[in-house]
This record gives structure tokens, C-alpha cells and sequence, in this order.
């Protein structure tokens, strides 16, 4: 167990929910979310239900972080999207991750999905912080505008890269799927790159509305398929005059 906290019953201050500022794109608008649902799913294929998938919302790590942050002193926003494994209550709804709530608990997983005004501070500040006080295992970042993904696992109290496979993706020992990218359609966003998550055996995990079109699609096919058997039966029985 990481960064035990003692339980904090009351706080003289009130914590901060909110930075108030945008998404940087509307690809980011979609890609956050996106993998969000994304882990969701593939932690429901796995059968697990001890984890929270969160992002875009701040993590209290001690209670010193919070209370600068109530004071107004500069701050980290919290990562883009991360996962905890191995908790209970994962459907409370949470407006932040404080870890004294959390039995102390800090995220396993971590993507950060760069942007010009983010990148540095992702690749040294909150690479630091991720690595030596959250101790979060993997820390994955992707930066859209050169299409670069990378992935580190923590060892020790250091990042070290991770070495992809002949596809280019990652495989996350926390999540037991691949990182990787994926170029299509999501939302407005046409033809574009996003994070995707592939299974052990190379298949892209779908979405939702993906996963609805396969089946809409394999109903549409054994249609097809039984009409034209039909068809061919009908054609054999007017040859033999039986029809």
C-alpha cells in the first residue's frame, strides 16, 4: 500500500473541485473520454469490478497539497486520465481522488495526452511527482502533433521506457491489454490517430456504439446469408418442378 494517509474526518478548508479551464482541442474532447470508456470496458471483459477509471479531475495526494491548493498557491492539474486497481466502491461518484478517502491509495496507470502548453511540464514536473509520491506504476504520454507515444514503468523510484512491440504498442501489466494507436473516426473527429487499447491477442477493444454496429453488422450478414440459402432452395425446387 502506497502513501498511507491518516482518515481526515473534517477539513478547515474546502477543497477544490475544479480548474476551470478548457480541453486544448476537440481532439483532446474526445480522446479523454474515449479511453475513459475504453479501460472501463476492458476491465468489464476481465470480469474485474475492483478498480475506478477517473481523469481530468484533481488528485489530493496529502493533506499539505489541498490545503495550498485552498490557499490559491500555484498547483499541478491532476492527470488525464487514470486507473486504480483494487478497490472497492468503485461506483461512488467522486468529484476528486483524495487518497486519505482512498485508504491511501494513488493511480496504478496514468496517460497524459500532451498539448503545447502541457508538454514540458508532463514530461518533467509531473514525471517526477508520478514517480517518486504517487508511485504509479506506468505512465503512459502521447502528444498528437507528432503522433508520439511512450511508455514508462516505474522501477524503483525511476521511470524507465518501455520497449513497444513490432506494432508500435505497449503492454500494461496493470491493465493486461496493449496501448497502441488506432487511425479513424471518433465523433466529429474525422481520420485522426487516438490511444487505443488492443487485446492480448492484437484485436482492438470497440466502444460501446462500436461493439452495437459489429453485432448490428453480424445480424445484417446471417440475414443476407439466410435469404440467399432461401433463395438457392427455392431456384433447386422450381428445376425439379417442386416448387
Amino acid at each position: 500500500m502506497k502513501n498511507k494517509i491518516p482518515e481526515l474526518t473534517t477539513l478547515p478548508f474546502e477543497l477544490v473541485y475544479s480548474d476551470g479551464e478548457p480541453m486544448e482541442s476537440a481532439w483532446h474532447t474526445y480522446q479523454f473520454p474515449l479511453l475513459r470508456e475504453l479501460i472501463f470496458l476492458t476491465m468489464e471483459e476481465q470480469g474485474r469490478d475492483d478498480f475506478y477509471v477517473g481523469g481530468n479531475m484533481f488528485v489530493y495526494y496529502s493533506y499539505e497539497q489541498a490545503a495550498d491548493i485552498a490557499r490559491g498557491e500555484p498547483y499541478l492539474r491532476g492527470p488525464d486520465v487514470f486507473w486504480v486497481g483494487g478497490i472497492e466502491h468503485r461506483r461512488h461518484s467522486r468529484k476528486a481522488w483524495v487518497s486519505w478517502e482512498e485508504d491511501g491509495r494513488l493511480p496504478d496507470v496514468i496517460v497524459e495526452l500532451l498539448a503545447p502548453s502541457t508538454a514540458e511540464i508532463d514530461r518533467t514536473v509531473k514525471r517526477e511527482l508520478y514517480a517518486q509520491v504517487f508511485r504509479t506504476a506506468e505512465y503512459y504520454l502521447y502528444e498528437p502533433e507528432t503522433l508520439k507515444l511512450e511508455g514508462l514503468r516505474l522501477k524503483g523510484t525511476v521511470y524507465q521506457p518501455m520497449v513497444p512491440d513490432e506494432t508500435g504498442r505497449f503492454w500494461s501489466d496493470q491493465l493486461k491489454v496493449f496501448l497502441g494507436l488506432w487511425h479513424g473516426n471518433v465523433g466529429r473527429c474525422e481520420d485522426q490517430d487516438w490511444v487505443r487499447l488492443f487485446r492480448p491477442d492484437g484485436s482492438l477493444v470497440p466502444t460501446e456504439a462500436e461493439a452495437e454496429r459489429q453485432r448490428a453488422d453480424a445480424a445484417d450478414r446471417r440475414a443476407d446469408a439466410a435469404e440467399a440459402e432461401l433463395a438457392c432452395l427455392r431456384a433447386l425446387l422450381a428445376e425439379r418442378g417442386l416448387s
